[in-house]
């Protein structure tokens, strides 16, 4: 297994400095990126398209090098080193099976290569198999296109796995199957990360599938690491607005706030709620940006502020409904009872030990809440 460090590298693409023309606003596809994962832990890359996923993925497998910046393996620099003289193990969004070749063929070809023997072959193939579990031993004999998307997959990551990888790379392995499949299919990719404890970098642009996945999770944009860490670190102490209304479905409600004298108002409206004195003791007076949660409002609060309501969603699996409104000219959504009864307006103030503070000129957070103490 391995320990990976990703130290300050930096990627540009030639076609970047083409497409703009101003090379000081030029601005490269990982930009000083730094990155550390423990032996045989599962760490989730999630981002918007285009931020630097799977970039940062191809330069720690040695398909792309960087242009500055170091990869270790062990503390050893790999930065320049071949992929195949790697370790890994990638896993694809098409699968990338040889569609000639059956389920088992697909397994030993790399022993072929390698001029093993056909005992070895065999005997690496068979292990493999039953590692991966009831059921894979039917798919050795029957070649890609018959088999499911679900399958392929599992056929995929047999085939890093029968090499025993020190590192395995998985981008967007499971974005092309179908709502049901993706669920069961991650179900199985993590048992099986737990079961080998492969140290393993998880490229996606889902959050829910990012925290299934990762024990921690890197969240990126414009080529940078915003931050890493558990779900709780960010959601709960996010280090940037950004991260902050990334995390979490329906995003956080950003409200353009000024406060002064323990109370609260919103530029623009009637709206003024009162602090209490901790939380006005920890909040800078003046223009802020208040960041409310949809489960970080009170309904019916005696001084809450009317938000005009536009539409609810009532999701009967979750007892919850979620309503979406409008205080001034900011979207707001609301959690609320799955019978949370139809009306045109809700009363809604901000559960003030949920709520966060952000700076009016930057994403610098001024205040947060915290993991909250449940139990």
């Amino acid at each position: 297994m391995a320990r990976i460090e990703v130290d300050q590298v930096v990627k540009r693409y030639a076609a970047e400095r083409i497409v703009d023309l101003d090379a000081a606003h030029e601005r490269p596809a990982l930009n000083s990126v730094s990155l550390e994962v423990a032996d045989g832990e599962t760490v989730s890359v999630v981002g918007s398209s285009g931020c630097g996923k799977s970039t940062l993925l191809k330069v720690i497998a040695g398909l792309e090098y960087p242009d500055s910046g170091h990869v270790l393996y062990n503390g050893h620099d790999v930065s320049y080193v071949r992929p195949q003289e790697r370790g890994i193990g990638m896993v694809f969004q098409d699968y990338a099976l040889y569609p000639s070749m059956k389920g088992g063929g697909n397994l030993a070809y790399y022993f072929e290569v390698q001029h093993r023997t056909e005992e070895e072959r065999e005997q690496r193939v068979r292990e493999t198999a039953d590692r991966m579990g009831i059921g894979f031993e039917q798919l050795l004999g029957r070649v890609p296109d018959t088999l499911s998307g679900g399958e392929q997959q599992r056929v995929a990551i047999a085939r890093c796995i029968v090499r025993d990888p020190q590192l395995f790379l998985m981008d967007e392995p499971i974005s092309n199957l179908d709502a049901k499949l993706r669920e069961q299919t991650r179900i199985e990719i993590r048992k099986l990360l737990k079961k080998f404890a492969i140290t393993t970098l998880y490229v996606t642009h889902d959050q829910q599938e990012a925290i299934f996945m990762g024990d921690r999770i890197a969240v990126m944009r414009d080529g940078d690491v915003e931050q890493i860490g558990t779900f709780d670190d960010l959601y709960y102490t996010p280090a940037s607005l950004f991260v902050a209304t990334f995390i979490g479905s329906p995003p956080m409600s950003v409200l353009p706030a000024y406060v002064s004298g323990g109370d609260v108002t919103l530029p623009g409206t009637d709206v003024r709620w009162t602090l209490p004195y901790e939380f006005a003791q920890n909040v800078p007076g003046g223009p802020v940006r208040l960041g409310v949660r949809p489960e970080g409002w009170l309904l019916d609060s005696d001084d809450g502020a009317p938000m005009r309501l536009r539409h609810v969603e009532r999701i009967p699996t979750e007892r919850a409904s979620f309503l979406y409104g409008n205080l001034g000219e900011t979207s707001v959504a609301v959690t609320a009872p799955v019978d949370y009864p139809d009306t045109t307006n809700v009363k809604i103030t901000p559960d003030w030990e949920r709520s966060y503070v952000f700076a009016a000129d930057s994403e610098q957070p001024q205040y947060l809440p915290g993991v909250l103490e449940l139990f």
